[in-house]
């Protein structure tokens, strides 16, 4: 749910308105996506569908038309496909939401099979005059070894419907599996997922303070290879616009929300430090001001990305057979994170137990503690200057296992960085709040297999950049005039892979959006806007060929112009099947640490 932000001062929450032989498989053929038509209304998004494979298919409809009306969850069952026994090439879901037109709030929409999250996103909000729909795609490949057979799972998107919130949600979703060959070989998806959820059918836990954890007791195999953790962590109500937020001391002064502006997931194991989760700022479609996200949507707001923690350096630790927790918290939380995570892991088929030693920690001693520098100014009544919130780690996670083809070391070197500055003037007929805010990592891993053999190493470096600008004028009476917003975000994510000082793949993505509109008030009610106008470039290339490039132009809250293959060779999209364009990791294919 979300609201539009205005200054605390006049206590007010408006609600918003509204492998090489892969190579030769033949380029790949993408999944045709929505089609676009100028001057719509409609949702408009820039991102890639996800690459398929020229191979033989089967679908499974997992629901087809659920309404969403309240806030009871919807079951659906599942069964392998009968015309495409695995293992599959790839298996992507896709997933068909509207809303009819009138007025909702946007709603968070998560989609569960065996308790593990499929899917992790938000809704458009429709007008009195545009009932949106949308679609979304994702590869769930990693998903394989729980799509061997038959499985419950369900639909989490709670909505009220009544006299006045008066949009009702549809969906349906299927999977589409992809038979494999030797020309389009399986992936090598993980052997087990383990959900971190509920600890039921599967739904978000929420997380209240810093102090708060989602935390599961696992007893997995004794034959663990490689272990991942994939992260969603979702701010909700006093969180939703937590990048706003500033020290409690100085939340009076600046009229804004409490809490500070620093958050970050970490991921322990048995109440050890074991890994950092950035969190991505995303913006629901009715966050701030609901006009600038129609019909472009913020980066990822309808389909979240995960965050993926390599564990792999703490196998030996998870493979002596004992029942471990695993606990996802999030620093900062101020009431409240949606959060949860996949556990997912390859097991070594040739040897029943796994040994090996953790033979570094250095995230353990370096808690998550942020520096602040209050540079606030109170002149005769007016204030100005900012608050700067600065945070940054460097740490190494090291371990080895004794395998059945040798021991495998496995070094993770990282570095995560979060900056936030935020400047304000404060006065009697004005209220700006300007927002810089920057997370970015670097992380390195090395994998060595045996004394002699050739470091492999991978590199991922991401950013997430975002600048926000709220202005709210007031008449001398103390009631809102109008309120200029814009907004500039984006997600930035460079992957290499290299053997040696060879390099085997490289990977660039980059999906940014500005957009901006101004609302204007009668009796501090909404009664219109003006000047909304937005722009989305994704821009995706890989080291073996690949090109996807989109830009997407709104005005006036319709679609004003697509222009696809911008700086691709011959200005055309080419994406081959096996691709992440998207920016999702994938160590089930292109980024695992063993070559193609």
């Amino acid at each position: 749910m979300s609201v539009i932000r205005v200054p605390r001062r006049k206590n007010l929450r408006l609600a918003a308105l509204i492998s090489l032989a892969a190579l030769f498989a033949g380029g790949a053929s993408a999944a045709t996506p929505p089609g676009f038509t100028l001057g719509s209304p409609n949702v408009a998004v820039a991102d890639p569908p996800v690459p398929r494979p020229n191979t033989a298919t089967c679908t499974v409809q997992l629901f087809s038309d659920f309404t969403f009306s309240d806030f009871s969850n919807h079951p659906y069952n599942y069964a392998p496909p009968a015309g495409c026994k695995g293992p599959w090439s790839k298996v992507v879901l896709e997933g068909d939401f509207s809303v009819t037109a009138g007025r909702q709030f946007d709603r968070t929409a998560s989609l569960w099979l065996a308790g593990s999250n499929i899917y992790f996103g938000t809704t458009e909000e429709p007008s009195a005059t545009v009932a949106p729909s949308w679609h979304i795609e994702r590869d769930v490949s990693d998903f394989s070894s729980l799509l061997t057979s038959a499985q419950t799972g369900q639909a989490v998107l709670g909505n009220i419907v009544d006299d006045t919130y008066t949009g009702v949600i549809h969906g349906s979703a299927k999977l589409v599996f992809y038979k494999s060959s030797l020309l389009v070989p399986a992936a090598q998806s993980p052997d087990a997922v383990y959900a971190l959820s509920d600890g039921g059918a599967g739904s978000p836990v929420n997380l209240n303070t810093g102090a708060d954890l989602l935390s599961r007791s696992i007893t997995l195999p004794t034959n663990i290879e490689r272990a991942y953790v994939d992260v969603f962590a979702q701010g909700q109500q006093g969180d939703e616009f937590w990048y706003s937020c500033v020290p409690n001391e100085v939340a009076d002064e600046a009229e804004s929300c409490g809490g500070g502006a620093y958050r970050e997931a970490q991921v322990s194991i048995d109440g050890q430090a074991a890994g950092v989760a950035p969190i991505y700022p995303w913006i629901f479609s009715g966050g701030i001001d609901p006009y600038m996200w129609r019909p472009t949507t913020g980066v990822q707001t309808l389909n979240f990305l995960p965050y993926r923690v390599d564990l792999t350096p703490f196998a030996s630790q998870l493979n002596d057979g004992k029942a471990h927790t695993l606990a996802i918290g999030v620093t900062g939380a101020n009431s409240y994170f949606s959060v949860t995570g996949n556990l997912f892991v390859y097991l070594d088929h040739h040897r029943k137990v796994v040994t090996g030693a953790l033979t570094a920690n250095t995230l353990a001693s370096q808690p998550p503690q942020a520096t602040v520098a209050n540079n606030l100014t109170d002149t005769d009544g007016v204030i100005g200057g900012n608050v700067a919130t600065s945070a940054s780690r460097t740490f190494e996670l090291a371990g080895y296992i004794d395998t059945s083809h040798g021991r495998v070391s496995t070094e993770v070197k990282q570095t995560v960085s979060f900056a936030n500055t935020q400047a304000f003037t404060i006065n009697t007929t004005t209220y700006n709040q300007a927002i810089d805010q920057r997370t970015s990592v670097d992380s390195t891993t090395t994998t060595r297999e045996g004394i002699f053999g050739l470091p492999v190493t991978t590199r991922l470096q991401a950013s997430y950049p975002l600048k926000a600008e709220f202005t709210y004028n007031f008449d001398d009476a103390g009631n809102y005039v109008s309120a200029p917003s814009s907004v500039s975000q984006g997600f930035e994510r460079q992957f290499s892979k290299k053997a040696g000082g060879l390099t085997l793949y490289r990977t660039d993505t980059s999906n940014t959006i500005h957009t901006g509109d101004t609302l204007t008030f009668t009796d501090n009610a909404v009664t219109g806007h003006s000047g909304q106008a937005s722009t989305q470039a994704f821009r995706f290339s890989d080291s073996l060929g690949s090109c996807y490039a989109r830009d997407i132009g709104t005005n006036s809250g319709t679609l004003a112009s697509v222009v696809d293959g911008s700086g691709c060779p011959r200005g055309r999209i080419l994406l081959l099947w096996f691709t992440h364009p998207d920016g999702s990791p994938d160590t089930s294919r292109t980024e695992t640490p063993y070559i193609f």
